[in-house]
């Protein structure tokens, strides 16, 4: 089973994966998680961290540009989701297609790139969907809020530009609840407030028995 969690930078999706994680694996569940982007495991993901700091040129002022980059992180990562997925009772993505889709969407406001990444990464470099999509519903101003305090407590951790967009983290939650609303590419889950890994888990075990 795929899990897909996603949400706007600050959401605080490691905190419900890692959560979600130890509830399933005192349960008995084999669990994998990965995340991306998959920093310091692929160029691409590189490429993309560097794009986002003002590191290479203007890279990151193209939405399409910045697209492809996410989507070949994905690309180069194929087989290790195959088979972590196939290994495990479940495997946990903190970020998957849909953080593409949701960030493109809300910088183009053009619905002509969600088509063209769903294309891309499930048709011609055949990831694999998602058996459900988690949205947590953080609201932006708290979620901005964290994203600061992690840059002050983590010198490693500086903001990059979506993260500093506000406007772009709310068109961004928007476009996830579109998405939600109509079950893009699998069912979703919207999940608000301090009780979303013990209704994520819930679900999960519910389908595992």
């Amino acid at each position: 089973m795929i899990i897909a969690v996603e949400g706007i930078d600050g959401a605080g999706k490691n905190t419900l994966v890692t959560a979600v994680t130890n509830q399933l694996r005192s349960q008995g569940h084999s669990v994998s998680s990965m995340t991306f982007p998959a920093y310091r495991q692929t160029i691409f993901a590189d490429f993309a961290d560097q794009a986002l700091h003002g590191q290479l040129g203007d890279t990151a002022d193209s939405a399409w540009a910045m697209a492809l980059l996410f989507a070949l992180d994905r690309k180069e990562r194929r087989q290790a989701i195959v088979d972590a997925a196939r290994e495990n009772d479940v495997l946990i993505i903190d970020r998957y297609v849909a953080s593409n889709a949701a960030y493109s969407l809300a910088r183009t406001q053009d619905s002509a790139i969600v088509e063209w990444i769903e294309k891309t990464e499930f048709g011609d470099f055949q990831l694999p969907l998602p058996d459900v999509q988690v949205c947590l519903a953080t609201s932006v101003g708290v979620a901005a809020d964290r994203a600061r305090n992690r840059e002050a407590s983590d010198m490693q951790r500086t903001r990059d530009t979506y993260e500093k967009d506000a406007g772009l983290q709310e068109r961004t939650l928007a476009a996830y609840q579109k998405f939600a609303g109509g079950s893009w590419q699998s069912p979703w889950l919207m999940l608000t407030g301090d009780d979303g890994a013990d209704r994520l888990v819930e679900w999960i075990s519910a389908r595992l028995r």
